[in-house]
């Protein structure tokens, strides 16, 4: 039997996307460059960590965002790390750099050198969606004041 070959699926791909982009708007809020905002993830006496979105660059069509959790564990484990792109005309939130690696395409051959899955894109910009929907979900901000 032939094996078929993987198609990107760029509707579900852009839903992902537009979807990205509501909720990050939401927890971004009023941000401003070099601004960060910690959301803390707690849950039935349970410590898992804070989610942290720091907008590196702000232009009128597109903001640039890092995206990571530090976790109770910090010293054992580093926690994931990705930069987002927002393009604010077309309202959609792009995965572009996940833990120090950048450039994702739409689609990879299988088995490949750095063992991507064929819609590793996708998949990165759902597990963006998975997290930014539990911060949403089960989130505390816990900004602290900026001193003067």
């Amino acid at each position: 039997m032939a094996k078929m070959a993987y198609v990107t699926d760029l509707k579900t791909l852009q839903a992902e996307c537009s979807a990205n982009y509501l909720r990050l708007v939401r927890l971004v809020g009023d941000l401003e460059g070099d601004q960060q905002r910690n959301i803390a993830l707690r849950g039935d006496d349970q410590d898992f960590g804070d989610l942290q979105l720091k907008i590196l660059q702000n232009a009128p069509y597109t903001t640039m965002l890092e995206v990571s959790q530090s976790s109770p564990m910090d010293t054992l484990w580093e926690g994931p790390t990705m930069r987002v792109h927002l393009y604010h005309d077309v309202r959609m939130a792009e995965v572009t750099d996940f833990q120090r690696e950048r450039h994702f395409r739409g689609r990879y051959r299988y088995p490949n050198a750095r063992m991507h899955q064929p819609d590793e894109k996708l998949q990165l910009n759902r597990f963006l969606g998975e997290w930014l929907a539990h911060a949403l979900a089960h989130g505390h901000t816990v900004d602290v004041p900026e001193l003067p």
